[in-house]
C-alpha cells in the first residue's frame, strides 16, 4: 500500500514556476514508477510526465517539454515536478501516480493516486 499526498499548488502569473512535491508513504516506493497527471475543468486527466523506479527513464507529454522535469528522491520518497515558463493552458488540478510501470502510468492505469493540489497560471 502507498499513500501519496501533494504540495506545492497555487497561483502564479505566466512565466513564472511551482514546484509540486509528492510525498510517499510505504517501504515500497523505490518499486514504483512515479507520474504526474493533470485535469483541467471540462477537460480528460492527462499525463504530464513520469519516471521510472531507477530515475533512468522520464517521460513528458509535448507540451510541457522543455518546460517541466520531473525527479525523484528513493531517499526520502518523494517525486517532484518543476515547473518553469507556465502557461495559462497549464491550469489544472494536478495528480502524484504509482504505477507498477512507466508504460502502465502512460496508459492510464496507475496503481495509486494522491488527492490533487490546484495549479492556477493568471495571464
Amino acid at each position: 500500500q502507498v499513500q501519496l499526498v501533494e504540495s506545492g499548488g497555487g497561483s502564479v502569473r505566466a512565466g513564472g514556476s511551482l514546484t509540486l512535491s509528492c510525498a510517499a508513504s510505504g517501504r515500497t516506493f523505490s518499486a514504483y514508477a512515479m507520474g504526474w497527471f493533470r485535469q483541467a475543468p471540462g477537460k480528460e486527466r492527462e499525463v504530464v510526465a513520469t519516471i521510472s523506479s531507477d530515475s533512468w527513464t522520464t517521460y513528458y507529454t509535448v507540451s510541457v517539454k522543455d518546460r517541466f522535469t520531473v525527479s525523484r528522491d528513493s531517499g526520502e520518497n518523494t517525486v517532484s515536478l518543476q515547473m518553469n515558463s507556465l502557461k495559462p493552458e497549464d491550469t489544472a488540478v494536478y495528480y502524484c501516480a504509482a504505477g507498477a510501470s512507466t508504460t502502465s502510468l502512460r496508459d492510464g492505469v496507475p496503481t495509486y493516486w494522491g488527492q490533487g493540489t490546484q495549479v492556477t497560471v493568471s495571464s
